[in-house]
């Protein structure tokens, strides 16, 4: 048998590679990741669009050697069947690499170690042209970004990414760009920017502007609800899950809860919140064991586990996507029937007052074969006494009236509005004290009887009143 080498069309492998599905923000999580292996204290990323878009990550770790250096430009450099360094959240090798591709057409890096600065560059254009995978050496001293430079030399040891001719990103949407990166970022390393894990705190800033932590639990509220925490194991491996009900918008501010609905908001972000060495991978997802409902939209279950695992989660090469096996998904369907269960109380809990029968209510909640609809409440002693005033033709009237409002309830709107906005929701308007008063004289001297006063303590608008019908005895 013969052999020959073929090789590939660079220009055109090129132009694969760069269309592997990165955005802008898990681009650069999936570079920032190397500045946390390397156990970066402090992270800052440089983002200008003025003449054109420049962006830069700078961290003050661990740093490369020259050799380092060059196996790190490697294209998958690393076996990710190996097992993995506790807190090494890579895997492919790839990363460095596809994530700047997919943004830009020159990537340089720039490394200190032992006091000795190293330099390596990819360009995507030079590559294209001379067909083969060249990478450039340039000369420290001739670079542009003087000042990124100059500040890699005041540290003892660390790193440059730099990515220039961005082609990615429109120069009219670049600060919208920068504001969900910020987030995005805020939210995947919010355990890092808190300092949650012990001697991996780190200092994240975006020119200049430091990020903050953002929880997407809300572990702090005293209205959040933390479910217990349940270990499984897989292949030997620790699975940790712990299910959260966020607070119903009744018990948080209305900037809080348009807070933590995140971007995607609430019936988007119910789901499963992975983590992989304390790194966010992916939320906001059921993978296709259960259904978005809003009555489950607080529901949100953290789940954690090692560098050790990805093969049995389905973690595609941008850590974005990932498919848990058949033998966890058998528990993860059961942990999201407890806990949608629990997270479904809140709305439940506020739909059954309606039909609590200690209060006479405007509406009724009536069953209708297999469905429900609200219904006007015909017993309601203001409207029987109204009835009772008016002639054949008026109650008829009266009647087609009230069944056009019935029929007609804007429940879509209603319910979009409660989803979306629903501090501004404000139905009932409170009835004050004298109205009901007045109320109360005119039906007083109209000569009803006590029978009749009984049933107006029994409805919504005396509720908590009574000493009210009785201020004119």
């Amino acid at each position: 048998m013969k052999e020959q080498i073929v090789n590939p069309c660079v220009g055109n492998f090129i132009k694969s590679l760069r269309d592997i599905g990165y955005n802008f923000e898990i681009a650069v999580a999936d570079v920032i990741d190397n500045s946390i292996t390397a156990n970066a204290k402090q992270i800052k990323i440089y983002a200008k669009s003025n003449p054109e878009i420049s962006f830069c990550i700078i961290d003050d770790g661990f740093g490369m050697t020259e050799e380092q250096l060059m196996e790190a430009m490697r294209l998958a450099g690393k076996d990710p069947s190996k097992e993995r360094k506790e807190y090494d959240l890579g895997r492919f090798g790839l990363g460095l690499k596809t994530a700047s591709f997919s943004q830009c057409k020159k990537l340089t890096v720039l490394s200190k170690k032992e006091k000795l600065i190293h330099a390596a560059q990819w360009d995507l254009n030079y590559l294209e042209e001379k067909n083969e995978w060249l990478l450039k050496i340039p000369n420290i001293d001739e670079l542009q970004y003087r000042e990124y430079i100059d500040e890699l030399k005041e540290y003892e040891s660390g790193t440059i990414v730099i990515w220039e001719d961005i082609d990615k990103c429109d120069t009219n949407s670049f600060t919208e760009i920068i504001d969900i990166l910020r987030k995005h970022l805020s939210l995947v390393f919010h355990r890092y920017l808190e300092g949650s894990i012990r001697g991996r705190k780190i200092s994240m800033y975006i020119n200049n502007s430091k990020l903050e932590a953002f929880d997407p639990f809300n572990i702090s509220h005293p209205a959040t609800q933390e479910l217990s925490i349940e270990k499984i194991k897989i292949y030997g491996q620790d699975v940790i899950i712990q299910p959260f009900i966020l607070p119903h918008h009744s018990k948080v501010s209305r900037q809080e809860y348009e807070r933590y609905a995140t971007e995607d908001g609430y019936t988007k972000s119910q789901g499963f919140y992975l983590y992989r060495e304390n790194r966010l991978l992916i939320y906001g997802t059921w993978w296709g064991l259960h259904r978005i409902k809003d009555a489950h939209k607080l529901v949100r279950i953290k789940i954690d586990i090692s560098n050790k695992q990805d093969k049995y989660w389905g973690i595609d090469i941008k850590k974005s996507t990932a498919n848990p096996c058949h033998e966890i998904k058998k528990d993860l369907k059961r942990i999201i029937s407890q806990s949608t269960e629990r997270g479904s109380r809140t709305f439940t809990g506020r739909g059954k007052k309606i039909l609590d029968k200690t209060v006479t209510r405007f509406w009724d909640l009536v069953p209708n074969g297999n469905n429900i609809r609200f219904s006007i409440n015909n017993e309601h002693p203001v409207l029987n006494q109204l009835k009772s005033r008016l002639d054949e033709e008026e109650n008829e009237l009266l009647s087609i009236y009230l069944s056009g409002l019935q029929s007609y309830l804007p429940l879509e709107a209603i319910q979009a509005q409660l989803l979306e906005n629903p501090h501004k929701v404000k139905q009932e308007e409170e009835i004050s004290d004298e109205k009901l008063i007045e109320i109360i004289s005119i039906l007083k001297s109209s000569g009803v009887d006590e029978s009749y006063i009984e049933e107006l303590l029994k409805t919504e608008l005396f509720k908590n009143k009574g000493e009210l019908l009785h201020a004119n005895s």
